[in-house]
């Protein structure tokens, strides 16, 4: 998306130049305002609450442990999915720490 130089209007493509849909001022498309196309998707690293007095600031929501059936753990959102799905729920355990992850 590019926008007007002189009217900040939105320009759109119109027979390889853009034109501003206010103003009409036109410009050439260069290559910087072409598409980029890549065959790989980079993924984002997965933080995991690492840091013990942090972990201690988090709220805590009633449920059992998988490991030691504590009914207590820490939790935290993290988005690692398109922008578009829901988040994905994280729990640490507060008696064992036993780290675990619920979808929705």
């Amino acid at each position: 998306m590019m926008f007007c130089p002189q009217c900040k209007g939105l320009m759109i493509s119109s027979g390889g130049q853009m034109k501003c849909r206010k103003c009409g001022c036109i410009r050439e498309i260069t290559d910087e305002h072409k598409l980029k196309k890549t065959d790989k998707r980079l993924e984002k690293e997965i933080t995991i609450v690492e840091d013990e007095t942090k972990v201690a600031t988090l709220p805590t929501a009633t449920i059992k442990c998988p490991d030691c059936d504590n009914t207590t753990a820490y939790w935290w959102l993290r988005q690692l999915r398109a922008a578009d799905e829901s988040e994905v729920r994280f729990f640490r355990c507060t008696a064992c720490g036993k780290t675990w992850r619920e979808y929705d």
